[in-house]
């Protein structure tokens, strides 16, 4: 399989892959108001039919790269992207410790928006 195409909507808090004009996969996240900012993983998903092709992989490593040339570190509040970071970590920094806790208290905050 070709890499997917990854495609950031930012004001939607959405990394989507797409394999020609289909939507394959997403990571959803949102950008931690408190200073240090930070990119935060609440969920990854891939669709039907998609599973297996290293389509969630793809979006946590375009993830964490796109982190790494904003200067800000990812918190990887999303299971797999956790996991993912476990396994990869010349590719993915831990975020400081007071980083995750002011994700954490964003995330429970606004709920509503995951």
């Amino acid at each position: 399989m070709a890499e997917p195409t990854m495609r950031d909507d930012r004001a939607g808090g959405r990394l989507e892959a797409f394999e020609g004009d289909t939507c394959v996969g997403v990571v959803v996240y949102f950008v931690l108001d408190a200073e240090p900012h930070a990119l935060v993983a609440v969920h990854t998903v891939v669709e039907d039919g998609h599973e297996g092709k290293g389509v969630a992989g793809a979006l946590v490593r375009e993830f964490y790269a796109m982190a790494a040339a904003e200067g800000v570190p990812v918190v990887p509040l999303c299971p797999y992207a956790a996991v993912w970071a476990e396994r990869h970590p010349d590719e993915a920094p831990v975020a400081p410790s007071e980083v995750v806790r002011a994700a954490k208290l964003q995330l429970r905050a606004t709920p509503e928006l995951w």
